[in-house]
């Protein structure tokens, strides 16, 4: 289980140490962007903060909890990692006691991604001008697993809404509800759809980490989108890789440790979270398949299909090589996580997996990369493979319900 608690609850006491005293004084304020290295109360740099997920699913149901010799044991409830802990400063900004990352409250207005990097420059906010545009590994650490929408429909926000403020989009001027996405800094090493610029963003409302084109592929316009300006931590996201030599990858950021190779084969999700719990490797019995976030600390959103020939994770890693249904090499697979995903009137039949090879879609017949290597979609946790590869959404979103598996386990 939480494998962190007593460094948690130590690094709470600190931090609340920490934020009780006054930084009232212009040296404070200094002294304190200064020291902004990445020291966080978990004791590792890019402490990966817990999904939120407390209720337990079979392929299309809550169930009650399963014993480890049960079907489904080992999913997102199953292990419990650095629950979210959150400060509200009461001057617009929200510190995470996790990460140690200080958000921008309130987001205001859409704006482009031209505009977000200018304004950056002078953006003043609680007394503090070091902020940046979060990358999105930064965005991701807020996304949070209890959210749910009902296709264009928002239900509950996928981030914690006692803390920040989640506007939704604006019917009135014909924008769906679930229109509420938030940008990150970090754009695609490829290009979507026809040739797109792409920058990867998260949706709250909807729970989708996707590629969305930076201008308006009709008139050439640019897209506007929200932005949620961080600062502190500034080595959050990079990870710290070593090759053990077993098979196996220790992330001394994270404090997680990895499989290295997935063993070729695809899974429908029971099966696949069956697997993990089997898995023997590196003298290890402990392992499980990732929460969402979990497996999104391993992306390596400087590598692509298109730019690098390879899938968007670290050399070290070895991903199989698969075809595309129409035939074509060069691609890689879908890697399922143990986390739901919330949507429709069939709310739990879905769960979460991340593209490491193009995010593939199918739009007026053909057959392009949507949302870049790297984004975060849904599959049908079970079906008939007969049935499979669909499409799904406005995007044509290929759906394969058999992904690959990468196992991780805790170092400690």
């Amino acid at each position: 289980m939480n494998t962190n608690f007593l460094k948690y609850s130590m690094g709470i006491l600190v931090v609340l140490a920490i934020f009780s005293c006054d930084n009232d004084t212009e040296t404070s304020v200094d002294e304190e962007q200064e020291e902004d290295t990445g020291t966080v109360v978990s004791g590792y740099t890019y402490a990966i903060v817990d999904s939120g997920v407390s209720d337990f699913y079979s392929s299309d149901a809550i169930i009650s909890e399963p014993s480890e010799s049960d079907a489904f044991y080992g999913q997102d409830a199953t292990y419990n990692g650095n629950q979210p802990s959150y400060t509200d400063n009461g001057d617009g900004t929200v510190t995470d006691n996790i990460t140690g990352l200080m958000w921008q409250q309130d987001m205001g207005e859409k704006m482009s991604y031209a505009d977000a990097v200018a304004l950056i420059d002078d953006f003043n906010l609680g007394d503090y001008t070091d902020w940046r545009i979060p990358t999105i590994k930064e965005l991701y650490s807020l996304a949070n697993f209890t959210g749910r929408c009902y296709g264009d429909d928002a239900v509950d926000m996928f981030i914690d809404e006692n803390y920040f403020v989640q506007p939704i989009g604006d019917e009135s001027i014909g924008e769906r509800e679930i229109d509420g996405q938030t940008w990150s800094v970090t754009e695609y090493v490829g290009l979507t759809m026809n040739g797109d610029e792409t920058v990867f963003g998260y949706n709250f409302v909807d729970g989708r980490l996707k590629g969305y084109p930076k201008y308006d592929p009709s008139d050439g316009s640019p897209n506007t989108m929200y932005f949620r300006m961080v600062r502190g931590n500034v080595t959050y996201g990079e990870n710290i890789f070593t090759d053990n030599g077993d098979g196996t990858i220790t992330d001394s950021a994270t404090g997680l440790m990895w499989q290295q190779a997935d063993n070729g084969e695809t899974y429908d999700w029971e099966s696949g979270l069956a697997y993990a719990e089997s898995l023997s490797l590196g003298d290890h019995s402990d392992w499980r398949m990732p929460n969402a976030k979990e497996l999104q600390s391993i992306v390596d959103y400087t590598r692509s299909p298109q730019t690098t020939s390879s899938p968007a994770i670290d050399p070290l890693f070895t991903c199989t090589p698969i075809l595309d249904y129409e035939g074509n090499s060069g691609q890689y697979g879908y890697y399922w996580t143990s986390s739901p995903l919330q949507d429709g009137p069939t709310p739990y039949t879905d769960a979460v997996y991340f593209c490491f090879g193009e995010a593939k879609g199918e739009m007026n017949g053909q057959l392009l990369d949507v949302h870049g290597a790297g984004a975060q979609r849904n599959d049908p946790k079970a079906g008939s493979v007969d049935d499979y590869p669909d499409t799904f959404g406005p995007q044509g979103d290929i759906r394969k319900v058999y992904n690959f598996v990468r196992c991780v386990r805790d170092v400690n």
